[in-house]
């Protein structure tokens, strides 16, 4: 359906100055440059983002709640008009072509919306009807399509109002489904959802993906987007602070070295002593960013100032690393 991804494009970081040129919208699902957001009562909610989301990608758009994720995305979608900058979708300056393009994007914003004494079909049945693109004559060939695709052909007769918070979302999927799509948009999708259910999105993203839908999903997990995308880009107080692979984005940070001690305080102060930042002590364990340091010389000056290791890791920097790196700040891993 979609062409195979491009090769990654260069680490984007607002420190690094490297938002200076508008994106080319050749080659991506989404584009944006210097897309903003204030609000009547003068909440700049999102400040000139430059996104680039190739063809073919499972783009992780990361942040905290409140980050301008959700903003943006209504932007994309022509739901707010945006303060300043453009944008384009598959390709096609936006909103000029939304006529054209917007039948080839399926969405879930803000959580499904559905009658909750409909059964899931009937409810699918009403939203194609609601469709004027859509064929009345392929509606039950392509509602049962779509149910199949996200797993929920034997719920189907089943009330809305009796599935689950995971079946909720699947059929909210289905909906965005109903027709082709090449870019589906998903705004937090796993938001509220138990293991099994998070466990379900997780793997109909990677299903679609792998038949060369590309998809942008928003989400505040760190350890969700790591699992599924292959490109993310970083939010925080409605700025993009960083986008890329994710390889890119790891490499952008040092290995740290993670020290499980029965005395972290002197493990700290070694550390310390060899040039290296720490991060706080948490129970036993201590951190600190290697840098050009080699592992084996801080093992030996671990136990040349008497400190009892217990463990000694080298870790490759993760998703939190670049975050905290970026802003200063912690996240929600989990949620």
């Amino acid at each position: 359906m979609t062409a195979a991804p491009p090769e990654p494009a260069a680490l984007h970081s607002e420190a690094a100055g490297s938002a200076a040129s508008a994106p080319d919208p050749v080659g991506t699902a989404v584009s944006t440059s210097g897309l903003a957001k204030r609000f009547r009562g003068g909440q700049l909610a999102v400040a000139g983002i430059d996104l680039v989301v190739p063809h073919g990608s499972v783009y992780g758009f990361l942040g905290p709640n409140g980050s301008g994720k959700t903003t943006t995305i209504r932007m994309l979608l022509g739901l707010v008009a945006p303060t300043a900058g453009s944008h384009t979708l598959l390709g096609r300056p936006m909103p000029a072509s939304a006529a054209e393009v917007l039948p080839r994007v399926g969405a879930l914003v803000e959580g499904p919306a559905f009658h909750p004494y409909l059964s899931g079909r009937a409810n699918l049945a009403r939203l194609d009807a609601a469709d004027r693109t859509a064929d009345p004559s392929t509606a039950p060939h392509r509602i049962d399509a779509a149910l199949d695709r996200v797993g929920l052909t034997a719920a189907a007769k089943k009330r809305y109002r009796a599935y689950s918070l995971g079946m909720r979302q699947r059929l909210g999927i289905a909906a965005a489904l109903l027709q082709p799509r090449e870019l589906l948009v998903l705004d937090e999708p796993t938001n509220g959802l138990d293991p099994q259910g998070t466990r379900e999105v997780r793997t109909l993203v990677q299903e679609l993906a792998s038949d060369g839908v590309t998809v942008l999903v928003s989400s505040h997990l760190l350890s969700e987007v790591e699992q599924v995308c292959t490109h993310v880009g970083v939010m925080h107080v409605g700025k993009l602070v960083a986008q890329g692979t994710l390889g890119e984005l790891r490499r952008s940070q040092q290995p740290r070295v993670s020290v499980e001690t029965s005395d972290p305080a002197a493990a700290a102060r070694a550390l310390a002593d060899l040039g290296l930042a720490t991060r706080p002590v948490e129970g036993r364990h201590v951190s600190a960013a290697l840098g050009d340091a080699e592992p084996e010389k801080v093992l030996a000056a671990l136990v040349h100032a008497g400190v009892p290791v217990r463990q000694f890791t080298v870790d490759a920097p993760g998703l939190e690393d670049v975050f905290v790196a970026l802003t200063g700040e912690g996240f929600d891993v989990s949620g």
